[in-house]
């Protein structure tokens, strides 16, 4: 028996997503294969040659001039970012697609020399330029257009952190507060799965691993506490994101937006901070000692340190990504926190790495589900509860101003709907 005609539409929509997120999937897996390989070797090369930090207020200048001279077409500036990547799902913008091939040039120079950067964002930016190539090779439709670019949202974010399932549902969730478009699951989900898949079993790429050893007994004192640290950690995202946000603007107002002195005199405080530390623990992405405090002591103010090394980097006008660095205050000021709760270290490091995420990526739903494959389902309940508690006490800030707010957190804030997370900031000045 044949299909229906009614039924075609149907079908031949789905099997378009399908063969569009699969190809979106195999383009963003092997670059971000690329982008992780790179970044793992450039990181090596300055921990063994430290006096490289000292180029990066050069570096800085190509970055900058890179994006003023390449970086815009058509009024879409490529130095958004991630935000032009989100406006552009809105339908406010234009990705333009060189972005991607910048932002992995920008990235490298900033590992390289020796910025606080994470990754996410050049692979995200990656997955959106990709994406954009698709829908112009194939003369895909508005609504299709938008869907394809959550799902190289998705493609960039699971293939970088080896959580295909998280990365499926933070394309969707990413691009706005209180409104998921499930209509775009099935080419989010094939996208990042196979974007995963193409990363680590085509190109044997490696993700870190976190472990959570001791998950402390349900009861309501632990949920009181948890619910607590996750206040804390919703605060500590806010502040980074404020600090960020608050260099930026102030840099490229008093630099007229030239962003090439911007960045030269963002590099020049990174050496500043660097040596003033005496140590390059805070340079570059800072891995081992994100590691390290799943497993013994860091020093207690680390989370403090890596908040003002990234903000002065990416707020300056360098690029790569803020989920790692963000990771990397929660979980060190989760370990610093265990001198004081009588909690497990690696319990608490792991609470503060999601938590901090979530109020900052403003993602609970992706957050919750990130705790699930990254410590494969130790204490579920816990970090359930730490996400929404940590997204809805984190406010109306986050990581992205171009977040569009479909619905306020909560009636208390009382906000009126439509509103982008810049505006409400700007507001509020």
């Amino acid at each position: 028996m044949g299909v229906k005609n009614k039924d075609k539409p149907f079908i031949l929509t789905l099997s378009k997503w399908i063969i569009w997120g699969g190809l979106i999937g195999v383009f963003v897996g092997s670059t971000t294969a690329f982008l992780l390989t790179t970044n793992d070797f450039l990181g090596e090369t300055r921990e063994h040659h430290s006096w490289v930090i000292y180029f990066l207020p050069l570096a800085g200048v190509l970055l900058g001039y890179i994006y003023m001279k390449y970086g815009k077409n058509a009024g879409n500036d490529s130095a958004k970012g991630n935000n032009l990547v989100i406006e552009a799902v809105h339908g406010k913008a234009k990705v333009v697609r060189r972005m991607g091939p910048i932002v992995y040039l920008g990235t490298f120079l900033t590992v390289l020399f020796g910025g606080s950067t994470g990754r996410e964002g050049a692979a995200i930016q990656m997955g959106g330029s990709i994406a954009e190539t698709v829908n112009q090779y194939f003369k895909v439709s508005l609504l299709d257009t938008k869907i394809l670019l959550m799902s190289g949202i998705s493609a960039g974010f699971g293939a970088a952190f080896g959580t295909p399932i998280t990365g499926a549902i933070f394309g969707m969730e990413m691009t706005a507060l209180g409104k998921m478009k499930f209509e775009a699951l099935v080419p989010c989900l094939v996208a990042s799965f196979v974007g995963h898949y193409i990363t680590e079993s085509a190109w044997g790429v490696e993700h870190e691993t976190f472990t959570i050893h001791t998950v402390p007994e349900t009861s309501l004192t632990v949920f009181g506490v948890v619910i607590l640290l996750s206040i804390t950690f919703s605060l500590l995202s806010v502040f980074y994101c404020q600090l960020r946000h608050g260099i930026q603007s102030f840099s490229e107002k008093y630099f007229k937006k030239n962003h090439m002195i911007r960045a030269f005199v963002g590099g020049s405080l990174i050496i500043a901070l660097t040596l003033i530390l005496g140590t390059e623990e805070y340079n570059g992405r800072s891995l081992d000692m994100l590691e390290q405090s799943f497993e013994e002591d860091v020093p207690p103010f680390a989370f403090l340190a890596k908040l003002v090394f990234t903000a002065v980097t990416l707020g300056s006008g360098f690029v790569g990504g803020e989920a790692i660095p963000l990771f990397f205050m929660g979980a060190t000021l989760g370990n610093s926190l265990s001198t004081f709760i009588d909690l497990p270290l690696s319990f608490l490091a792991g609470l503060g790495l999601v938590a901090t995420f979530a109020g900052g990526a403003n993602t609970p739903i992706a957050a919750f589900l990130l705790s699930i494959e990254m410590f494969g389902g130790e204490g579920i309940e816990f970090f359930f509860v730490a996400c929404l508690t940590s997204y809805i006490f984190s406010g109306h800030h986050g990581l992205w101003p171009s977040q569009t707010i479909y619905e306020p957190k909560s009636r208390l804030y009382n906000l009126a709907s439509g509103d982008s997370i810049g505006t409400i900031e700007k507001k509020k000045k």
